[in-house]
């Protein structure tokens, strides 16, 4: 998953404010209890990232997988 993919999943499964919301205030136990953007600019892959976001947000397990990709013929936004 590339960052831009990751900004799409976010995107599409929290809308596109509350996502920012939860990519800055939500802390992930399992990525040293640190907020998404801080894992991501510490380093951390963004596919485990999203997983770690999923987790602790209680994203059900059928939505966690494929999400921030562009549907086909189209460009990621990000």
């Amino acid at each position: 998953m590339k960052r831009s993919e990751f900004a799409l999943a976010v995107e599409q499964e929290f809308g596109p404010g509350y996502g920012e919301v939860v990519v800055n205030d939500v802390v992930l136990v399992g990525l040293g209890n640190r907020t998404a953007r801080e894992a991501l600019a510490a380093g951390a892959a963004p596919r485990d990232v999203w997983f770690a976001l999923c987790e602790a947000t209680d994203v059900p397990e059928a939505r966690r997988h494929g999400v921030g990709r562009p549907d086909p013929g189209e460009r990621a936004s990000r």
